[in-house]
């Protein structure tokens, strides 16, 4: 078995372009997408018409869920620009989703960890903003009860992998679309990948005998830089265009 893994695309149409590109140089069919499709001040339509032919296992991400979920007057400003850009077809979609899903027999997808879509799970902000890599002993109290051999995870846009000490892997595939981002919970924090590169992954093997491969693919991240500032949000146009929310 083999196929990509992709997450948090984040509106950004052109990356993921990019990366469904890549995947036909690379002769990758199959995929799973683990949310956070449309939320940012890019281009949501055009992400959106490009997943729609794909009939490919996905998930909610956080912000999938308060696009369907909130009033438009409360949304946050890249949720609210994504919403003013879907159509009913692409809200009605997000509203068939589950929020995990359990694929190819063996293969469990959630976004941020099984029970919670705004928890990051490979890594831990500390009080003061600090980000650092989760222990094992904290990467493996989420996993309780988790019965497949391959885990995939996204949400903190940062790519990763972590073997469990009983063989289960979890991998989040890093960010396609959004590079770096700041937020304020558990404590004001930047995620930053330091590359503006779209981000994905490629698994092969079955059943405990998982090989994963993380690509990193060039795309015009100036015309998406271009897109945010125009769109009012200079901190993304930053972002998509270095890598870092904070140089």
């Amino acid at each position: 078995m083999r196929f990509a893994v992709l997450a948090d695309i984040h509106g950004n149409a052109l990356a993921l372009e990019a990366v469904l590109a890549d995947m036909e140089q690379l002769g990758v069919t199959q995929a799973v997408n683990l949310g956070d499709f449309f939320s940012g001040p890019l281009d949501a339509e055009t992400t959106a018409d490009l997943l729609a032919p794909q009939d490919w296992p996905s998930i909610l991400g956080n912000h999938d869920r308060y696009l369907i979920e909130e009033d438009p007057v409360d949304m946050g400003p890249s949720d609210k620009v994504a919403h003013g850009q879907l159509r009913d077809q692409d809200l009605a979609w997000l509203k068939t989703l589950p929020s995990t899903q359990t694929v190819f027999g063996d293969v469990f997808l959630c976004h941020g960890t099984p029970s919670c879509d705004t928890t990051y799970w490979l890594q831990r902000v500390e009080p003061n903003g600090m980000v650092r890599n989760a222990t094992l002993a904290e990467v493996e109290r989420e996993a309780a009860g988790v019965d497949a051999s391959l885990i995939l995870c996204g949400h903190t846009h940062i790519p990763g992998h972590v073997r469990l000490r009983d063989g289960r892997l979890i991998v989040n595939p890093g960010s396609l679309g959004c590079p770096a981002y700041d937020d304020d919970t558990p404590a004001p924090h930047h995620m930053q990948t330091g590359t503006p590169h779209a981000s994905y992954a490629i698994v092969e093997g079955n059943k405990g005998d998982w090989r994963v491969t993380f690509h990193l693919v060039a795309y015009d991240w100036g015309q998406a830089s271009a897109q945010a500032a125009q769109n009012g949000r200079p901190e993304w146009a930053r972002a998509l265009a270095t890598g870092w929310f904070e140089a």
